[in-house]
């Protein structure tokens, strides 16, 4: 904590007798007073519970959130940075797209999967495939969702997503809308 007089109290006791010396002082004062506040302030700028709404949408950019709608309430848009946050270091794996589902969707995902360990020349010769199952699209909409899951599975997984029961990707060729595909990341 600092003194509210810090730069005058740094004067010899000479100068502090000059009133006009200490009036022109205490402008750099009142001027570094915001200049100090904000780097008082920096460490919590980068936490996402306290920082700024507009920092917290550029972190969850920062780490591959690109889908957080601004018009979402405060709170969800935060909780998504950090969920998706701490799913981080399990990205590609099972749990890693369970932890973020269950952030985005706010319920029970389940995910099943060919993957596997396998001995040289005893890998299945089908590509991996997943199946991921929500209740709901909780605050994203379902292409969302599909981008979502896109880029976190690894480039060579099909997968598949149901919500409610109903298949959303792939979407089947009749109904004109999307083909299942290889996976990009990006």
């Amino acid at each position: 904590m600092r003194r509210d007089d810090w730069l005058i109290h740094q004067l010899p006791v000479g100068m502090v007798e000059d009133d006009f010396l200490v009036r022109f002082l205490s402008i750099f004062q009142d001027v570094s007073e915001t200049v100090l506040h904000q780097v008082d302030t920096l460490p919590h700028m980068f936490d996402p519970t306290v920082a700024p709404d507009a920092l917290v949408r550029q972190m969850g950019q920062w780490i591959g959130v690109h889908a957080i709608d601004p018009s979402l309430p405060d709170e969800a848009q935060r909780t998504s940075v950090m969920e998706y946050a701490s799913a981080l270091p399990w990205r590609g794996t099972q749990r890693g797209i369970r932890q973020l589902l269950e952030a985005i969707t706010e319920g029970r995902v389940t995910v099943s999967d060919s993957g596997g360990v396998y001995h040289e020349g005893e890998a299945p010769a089908a590509p991996p495939h997943v199946r991921l199952e929500i209740e709901s699209t909780g605050w994203a909409d379902e292409d969302d969702l599909v981008q979502i899951v896109r880029a976190e599975l690894p480039a060579t997984v099909t997968f598949e997503l149901l919500i409610a029961g109903r298949t959303i990707w792939p979407t089947p060729p009749a109904s004109g809308g999307h083909q299942e595909e290889s996976v990009e990341v990006g």
